[in-house]
């Protein structure tokens, strides 16, 4: 019997529209197939177009949408001139994050032997880490509110013990999953700025405390300066990697950046009850309409919803589509099938979801 699961969609600003639509189509087409579950989607307006109309960024019905259902699928958000009255940016994605409290920012990079990267990889060395970035406080805290004179400006960095426990623990357990798929090492290593800063002090305190706790997996600590270098000297070493929030911000992208560009980056923000999945990028605006905008990410990221959504309801059907989905645009991309321009080719964006359709033979 059919598992069915609820999907709000938030189908977001800019190019957000265009690559939701075939990614929707993508997940439909994989529900009907399936003997193991099914799909419903909801439609939540947000985002920065819906606040220049009707001046409310994040709806209340749309919220809980997202409250009631088994996870979120979000597009690209927010547009450069549209803002609050206070100049930051329109971004419900942040808010959802921490109305929903999810704290474990997913940002996973990868680089199979076959793909090509911006980075001269030794021969048959691949990328396959898992960034951790905390998604509900550090630098992004005081979001909007912090402190402004006409001589200085302050914001407020906050780490607490019990979101990073929550984080913690969600690392260790991510790199417990991938040593048993053979996807890691089972090696979590702790990204902070402890030589400089008490409170991340205080984050690798917490982070060693829960690392005892877990004696068949490593643990180790980098300074996040060194870290940025070694993901450009030595990015096959990692497995999964945790860190503040600000800091993940950044190298969230530089990992992105060594998948060739933000275009192939999916995300999640993973909560105890609730989980996000978006692509990394931004929503484009000067190429809306177009019909030119990468699919791949917001794809990814729908793999990864799948798969998280498998993992919890104990669905061995999703887990598989999910990886199928993953492997299917890993092929796209190693295969150079029908890549958009940002990857050096000249498809649209229905040309590049259809070759992913085309490699799952749907």
């Amino acid at each position: 019997m059919k598992q069915k699961f609820e999907i709000a969609v938030f189908q977001g600003d800019g190019i957000g529209p265009e690559i939701m639509g075939p990614t929707l189509d993508i997940l439909q087409k994989l529900a009907q197939k399936s003997e193991g579950y099914g799909l419903q989607f909801h439609d939540a307006p947000a985002g920065a177009a819906h606040y220049r109309e009707t001046g409310e960024s994040l709806p209340a019905g749309s919220l809980e949408i997202a409250r009631k259902a088994d996870a979120i699928l979000l597009s690209a958000m927010g547009l450069p001139d549209v803002r609050y009255a206070d100049g930051t940016e329109i971004s419900p994605q942040i808010d959802l994050r921490k109305i929903l409290v999810l704290f474990a920012g997913v940002r996973p990079v990868t680089v199979r032997k076959d793909q090509r990267s911006p980075l001269n990889m030794p021969a048959g060395k691949e990328i396959d880490f898992v960034l951790l970035r905390e998604s509900t406080e550090g630098l992004f805290h005081t979001q909007g509110r912090g402190e402004v004179s006409a001589t200085e400006a302050r914001e407020t960095l906050l780490i607490t013990r019990d979101i990073s426990e929550k984080l913690f623990r969600f690392a260790f357990a991510l790199a417990r999953t991938r040593k048993e798929n053979g996807r890691g090492r089972g090696r979590v290593t702790c990204v902070d700025k402890a030589n400089v800063f008490r409170a991340f002090a205080f984050f690798r305190q917490i982070f060693d405390e829960e690392a005892k706790k877990h004696p068949d997996l490593s643990a180790d600590h980098a300074y996040v300066d060194a870290t940025a270098l070694w993901m450009v000297q030595k990015p096959w070493e990692f497995d999964v990697l945790v860190t503040e929030n600000m800091f993940g911000d950044i190298l969230s992208d530089l990992g992105a950046g060594l998948m060739g560009g933000l275009g192939l980056a999916p995300s999640a923000d993973i909560g105890l009850e609730h989980a996000l999945f978006q692509p990394c990028h931004g929503s484009a605006p000067d190429i809306a309409g177009q019909g030119v905008a990468n699919p791949l990410a917001m794809i990814l990221s729908a793999a990864l919803m799948l798969d998280w959504l498998g993992i919890k309801h104990d669905n061995r059907a999703l887990v598989d589509d999910g990886a199928r989905l993953r492997i299917a645009v890993e092929t796209v991309v190693a295969e150079q099938r029908a890549l958009t321009r940002d990857l050096g080719g000249t498809a649209g964006t229905i040309a590049a979801a259809a070759a992913v359709q085309e490699a799952l033979s749907l």
